[in-house]
C-alpha cells in the first residue's frame, strides 16, 4: 500500500512537471532581408507565385531529350540514392528517440544450478528460502520466469528535447534531400545545355569548313591562272586547317559534358551517347516574387534553420544531465527451487515503485557537454546565415548575368549582320581583284567569331536561367503566373553565298 501511494505521487509529480524543459526557447532566426533584388535591371519578372509548384522547371526549357535525362537521374543516380538513405536514416532515428516517451516491457527469465556446501539455514537461508518454509537442498535449480516495466519519468524535458531534436534533423534531412535533387537537375541541365552549345557550334564550323574548302578551291584555281599569290593559297589553306583543328578541340569537349551526364543519370560513360542536337531550348522567365521568400523557397536554407532547432533542443538534453534521472519500474514473475514447484506451485513475486539516480561526480563532463551544445548551436546560426548570405548572392549573380548578357546578345546579332556584310563586300572586291585574300580571311575570322560568340551567349544565358532556379530553390509550373521571354534571333548561318558566287 505504501508502494503504491509512493507510485501514485511519482505520476503525479510528473503529471505536474510535464511542461518542464530545460531547452532555451527557440524563435526562428531574424535576418536582415532587401526590399528587392539589386540586378534585376531591364529583366521583369513575372507575377510571384509562391504557392504555384516548383516541380518540373526543367520542362519549361520544351527539349524532350532533357526530360527523359532527368526522369532517368531521378531512377538511378547514385548521389539521389545516397540521400535518400540518409534520409531514411534520420527517420529511424527520430522513431528511436520517440520510442523513450512510452514505457519499456522486457520479458524473461532464468534457470540456475546451484550448490549449497553449508546446508544450515540460520547461516545461509536467505528470505526467500525462508518464505518456502523449508531448507535449500544441497543441489538444487533456481528458476524464474517474469515481466519487467521501465519508464522514465521525463521531470526535466530530456525525453521531450530528444524526440524535439530528432524531428528537427529528420525535417533538416528532408530539407538536405531536396536540395540534392535540385543541386543533381541543375548540373544535368547546365552540362546538357553546355552539349548542346558544343553541337551548335560543331554545325556552324562544319558549314564554315565546307565554305572554307570551295574558297581553297577558287584560290588554288586563280593561282594557277596567274592571279593569286602562293601566299594567298597558303592563306586559304591554313584557314581551313584551323577551322578542322577547332572541329576535333569541339568534339573532345563534348565527349567530356557526355560522359559528365552518364554519370548523372547512373550509367557507365562508355555505354553512353547523346546523338547531336539543336540548341533549341527556351528561355522562360522565373517569377521572382520579393527576396523575403526566397527564405522560405530554398531547401538549404529550411535545413540550415532546423539544424538550428535541433541544436536549441540538443541543449534541453544537455542541461538535463544535472538532475537526477527518476525511473519508475516493476517486475512481476513466478519463482521457484526446482521445475516441479515452479509448475504446481510456484511463488509469486512483483514489485512496483520509482528509482533515481544523480550523478554528482563526472570530472566536469557534463559541463564540457553543456558547452559543446551551445557550440553546436552558435555553430548552426553561423551556418544560417552564411547560407542566407550565400542564396542572396547566387540570385544576384544570376540576375546580372540575365540581364546584361540579354544586352549582349543584341549587340552580337547585328555584330553577326554587320560581319557578314564586310564579308560579302570583301569577296566582291577579292573577286574583281581589287584586294588579296588577306582582306577576305580577316574577314571570314570576324564573322566566324561573331557567330560562335552569339552561340556562347546563348549558352550562357540559359545556363544563368539553370542557376537562377536552382538560387531560387525551384522552378514553378504554373504558366498563369508568368510569360516566356521572347525568343531571341537564332544565330545566322554562314554565308557560303560569297564563295559560290565568287566561284560562279
Amino acid at each position: 500500500m505504501r508502494m503504491l501511494r509512493l507510485t501514485t505521487l511519482a505520476v503525479a509529480v510528473t503529471t505536474a512537471l510535464a511542461g518542464c524543459s530545460l531547452a532555451p526557447t527557440y524563435h526562428p532566426p531574424q535576418t536582415a532581408v532587401p526590399a528587392q533584388y539589386k540586378e534585376i535591371g531591364d529583366w521583369q519578372p513575372a507575377k510571384p507565385a509562391d504557392a504555384a509548384s516548383r516541380g518540373d522547371w526543367w520542362r519549361e526549357y520544351h527539349d524532350s531529350t532533357l526530360d527523359q535525362l532527368v526522369a532517368g537521374l531521378d531512377q538511378a543516380n547514385p548521389t539521389l540514392a545516397e540521400a535518400l538513405s540518409h534520409y531514411d536514416e534520420s527517420q529511424a532515428l527520430e522513431q528511436q528517440a520517440q520510442s523513450y516517451l512510452l514505457p519499456t516491457l522486457n520479458l524473461g527469465g532464468y534457470d540456475t544450478q546451484s550448490t549449497n556446501f553449508y546446508n544450515k539455514p540460520h547461516v545461509f537461508q536467505s528470505e526467500s528460502q525462508q518464505s518456502f518454509g523449508h531448507q535449500k537442498p544441497s543441489n538444487y535449480t533456481e528458476q524464474f520466469g517474469g515481466l519487467e516495466l521501465s519508464y522514465e519519468l521525463d521531470l526535466w524535458g530530456r525525453v521531450r528535447n530528444m524526440v524535439a531534436e530528432g524531428k528537427a534533423q529528420s525535417e533538416a534531412a528532408a530539407a538536405d534531400l531536396e536540395s540534392v535533387r535540385l543541386s543533381l537537375r541543375a548540373s544535368l541541365a547546365d552540362n546538357y545545355i553546355s552539349l548542346r552549345g558544343l553541337d551548335a557550334q560543331v554545325q556552324l564550323l562544319n558549314d564554315v569548313v565546307v565554305a572554307y574548302q570551295k574558297a581553297l578551291t577558287l584560290t588554288e584555281d586563280r593561282y594557277r591562272g596567274g592571279i593569286d599569290s602562293a601566299m594567298d593559297v597558303s592563306r586559304a589553306r591554313a584557314q581551313l586547317d584551323s577551322a578542322q583543328a577547332e572541329l576535333s578541340d569541339l568534339a573532345a569537349s563534348r565527349a567530356l559534358y557526355e560522359h559528365a551526364i552518364a554519370t548523372l543519370v547512373g550509367k557507365p560513360a562508355s555505354g553512353f551517347s547523346l546523338a547531336p542536337g539543336e540548341l533549341s531550348l527556351a528561355l522562360p522567365v522565373q517569377p521572382l516574387g520579393v527576396p523575403s521568400q526566397l527564405l522560405q523557397r530554398r531547401p538549404d536554407i529550411a535545413s540550415a534553420e532546423r539544424q538550428m532547432a535541433a541544436a536549441n533542443a540538443g541543449i534541453g538534453v544537455a542541461r538535463a544531465a544535472y538532475y537526477p534521472t527518476i525511473m519508475l519500474g516493476g517486475f512481476t514473475g513466478a519463482y521457484a527451487v526446482n521445475s516441479q514447484q515452479l509448475a504446481m506451485a510456484p511463488m509469486g513475486i512483483w514489485s512496483i515503485g520509482p528509482s533515481a539516480l544523480l550523478n554528482v561526480f563526472d570530472a566536469g563532463r557534463r559541463r564540457a557537454i553543456n558547452r559543446q551544445a551551445k557550440d553546436q548551436m552558435d555553430i548552426a546560426a553561423a551556418q544560417y546565415r552564411a547560407t542566407v548570405l550565400g542564396a542572396f548572392q547566387q540570385v544576384e549573380d544570376n540576375l546580372a548575368l540575365l540581364n546584361h548578357l540579354a544586352k549582349e546578345s543584341k549587340h552580337v546579332n547585328e555584330a553577326v549582320k554587320d560581319t557578314n556584310k564586310t564579308l560579302s563586300i570583301a569577296m566582291n572586291r577579292y573577286r574583281e581583284g581589287m584586294v588579296n585574300y588577306l582582306e577576305v580571311v580577316t574577314a571570314q575570322t570576324a564573322a566566324l567569331r561573331a557567330q560562335l560568340l552569339g552561340i556562347n551567349i546563348r549558352v550562357r544565358r540559359l545556363q544563368a536561367d539553370v542557376n537562377l532556379v536552382k538560387a531560387l530553390g525551384g522552378g514553378y509550373q504554373a504558366p498563369e503566373h508568368g510569360e516566356k521571354m521572347t525568343k531571341p534571333t537564332p544565330t545566322p548561318a554562314p554565308d557560303t553565298a560569297h564563295f559560290d558566287n565568287a566561284m560562279s
